[in-house]
């Protein structure tokens, strides 16, 4: 019999290597974990791990239950949320991962409008890159995760064929140029005349983009600096160390008045949803968390003229 307690300490030895870290990230004495794992390897008649000096690691059997624990682990929370929804309780819990600039723009309103309206529920909120959150969603260690895709790629190219996804709006993707460069003055920039200029590069999703558009405009960018926080990104395009693509909702939450923004020819955009599981989607918390990111997509007072677009 596999319990919750044991699919956890698993998971634990599995992340952090060792019976003392897994009791620490745990909140347990490593007594307690030796014994839970123990009791666990007695129950399935199969060794679990094994030790590597201070280290452990799991055997074939303990792997198998490490990458089921995720998923197991989520199903287990969303049934209690779900009970508790039943049994007429104004309580629950979410827990929202979301990318940066999105942290700054879209998640505060949703927050705050569930916070307002249930007042009751427990709301958790972390930063994490489209890799990160859904990696996190998968393990069951997130509710609700803001992604993005750029160029219309569907979710699934991510993978979440079985994961429910809700389109939240297009955040188009503008060149920043110095103020003094020789494109600044003109409507809009055609990428293939940037050939030969340096480039910045954000984080590495980003930085796919930018060498897609550049191999179709026939060129492999100089890419002379690289950084996933874009108030620098901005500051070196400032100081004229280089140009860089920028999505609008960046532009929005760090903006640089000595940089010149202008739309790119061809053009570009990233489609930003609210992902979660299927089983999640009845939980009464998380179905609030995805109203709440809908309504914040779609007004102007946090996401400007982005909430004007059809989605």
């Amino acid at each position: 019999m596999i319990d919750a307690a044991g699919l956890r300490v698993i998971r634990a030895i599995a992340d952090e290597g060792s019976f003392t870290a897994a009791a620490s990230s745990l909140g347990y004495s490593q007594p307690a974990i030796s014994q839970m794992v123990r009791r666990l390897e007695e129950r399935l008649g199969t060794p679990l791990v094994e030790r590597l000096g201070r280290n452990v690691r799991l055997t074939e059997a303990g792997e198998v239950l490490a990458r089921h624990a995720g998923a197991v682990l989520g199903a287990i929370s969303a049934a209690e949320s779900e009970v508790a929804a039943i049994a007429g309780l104004q309580s629950g819990r979410v827990r929202l991962m979301a990318f940066p600039s999105s942290s700054s723009t879209l998640v505060p309103k949703a927050l705050s409008l569930v916070k307002k309206r249930f007042p009751q529920v427990q709301v958790s909120f972390a930063e994490g890159e489209p890799p990160e959150s859904l990696a996190a969603l998968r393990a069951g260690e997130c509710d609700v995760a803001v992604a993005f895709t750029y160029d219309g790629l569907e979710i699934s190219s991510d993978h979440l064929d079985d994961f429910e996804v809700k389109e939240l709006l297009l955040d188009h993707v503008r060149i920043a140029l110095p103020l003094d460069h020789p494109l600044a003055s003109q409507d809009s920039v055609d990428l293939a005349a940037l050939a030969e200029a340096p480039w910045i590069a954000g984080c590495p999703r980003c930085r796919g983009h930018l060498l897609s558009l550049a191999a179709a405009a026939g060129y492999r960018p100089d890419v002379a600096f690289e950084t996933e926080d874009y108030v620098a990104v901005l500051g070196l395009v400032a100081e004229g160390l280089g140009v860089a693509l920028v999505p609008d909702l960046i532009l929005r939450s760090a903006p640089n008045a000595r940089v010149k923004v202008l739309p790119i020819d061809p053009p570009s955009h990233r489609t930003v949803y609210a992902v979660t599981t299927p089983d999640l989607t009845r939980v009464p918390a998380v179905a609030a968390m995805i109203d709440a990111l809908v309504e914040a997509a779609g007004d102007s007072s946090c996401v400007g003229d982005l909430a004007k677009q059809p989605v």
